[in-house]
């Protein structure tokens, strides 16, 4: 019997089991869920991306514009808060400038 392909997401979860604290994997995941509509995953991938990982830069931007999509202003804007700390901490300021634009459309 010919074994089944993994779907993209079966492969992120099994990098996240192996490994939890990986921030690649766990944000990798957090994406494919948000993607695949499943806003319950993505919500929780995320939450525990920055449980984690709190200085993943990339991964605030993402779950704000999430947040924003599911109507969840406010959270956006914590995330965004928290996110433009960690981007200016680790002297990013692209990614912070694009925070900033987006926190400044969501007040």
């Amino acid at each position: 019997m010919a074994e089944q392909k993994k779907s993209r997401r079966q492969t992120l979860e099994e990098f996240v089991a192996q490994k939890p604290d990986d921030a690649f994997s766990r944000y990798g995941l957090a994406i494919e869920c948000m993607n695949s509509r499943d806003a319950a995953a993505a919500d929780q991938h995320f939450r525990a991306l920055f449980e984690r990982n709190p200085d993943y830069v990339p991964g605030y931007l993402m779950y704000a514009q999430f947040l924003a999509r599911e109507q969840r202003a406010p959270e956006a804007r914590q995330v965004l808060s928290s996110g433009i700390a960690a981007a200016t901490k680790a002297g990013n300021q692209h990614a912070r400038s694009e925070m900033e634009a987006l926190f400044n459309e969501l007040a």
